[in-house]
């Protein structure tokens, strides 16, 4: 069994176009530098229920999944992906969307779709420490997951 560190995941943002909502974007900005800590923020909205062709036992079904990441680290306004995101800060509805994708640790896969951004922090914290840069980006729809062909051998 392989294991991968979760720096060689990759996270990646693109401008979000409403007038062209399932264009891809042609450039892709990396989410990294100065980014120190990445966490799952995926939910799962289930509900237990027991159906009359079991024994009467609930069983945990699953209804739907938002998925997501939050992003922790330093701002820094001249890194084109948090620029993009921290221009966002004080936008509402189609403003707080951009592309999101993410490729897997073991380079096999993308996710890709279109997500909304939320609690946006571009510069806060202690006068002692650099800006703060926090972000919690959620895909509105479940992303299309891709092989990546031509992947470099791990």
């Amino acid at each position: 069994m392989t294991r991968f560190k979760n720096v060689k995941r990759i996270h990646e943002v693109g401008v979000y176009d409403p007038e062209n909502p399932t264009t891809e974007p042609t450039e892709w900005l990396k989410l990294a530098k100065y980014i120190a800590t990445v966490s799952d923020e995926s939910d799962e909205e289930t509900e237990d229920e027991a159906f009359y062709d079991g024994d009467g036992t609930p069983e945990e079904v699953v209804y739907s999944v938002s998925a997501g990441y939050a992003f922790e680290g330093h701002y820094d306004s001249e890194i084109p992906a948090q620029k993009l995101i921290a221009d966002m800060k004080y936008e509402v509805g189609d403003k707080r969307r951009l592309w999101f994708r993410v490729t897997t640790a073991d380079g096999r896969y993308t996710f890709t779709e279109v997500a909304s951004v939320t609690g946006i922090k571009a510069g806060d914290g202690d006068a002692s420490e650099f800006e703060g840069f926090e972000a919690t980006i959620k895909w509105i729809r479940k992303p299309k997951k891709v092989e990546v062909k031509n992947r470099p051998v791990v």
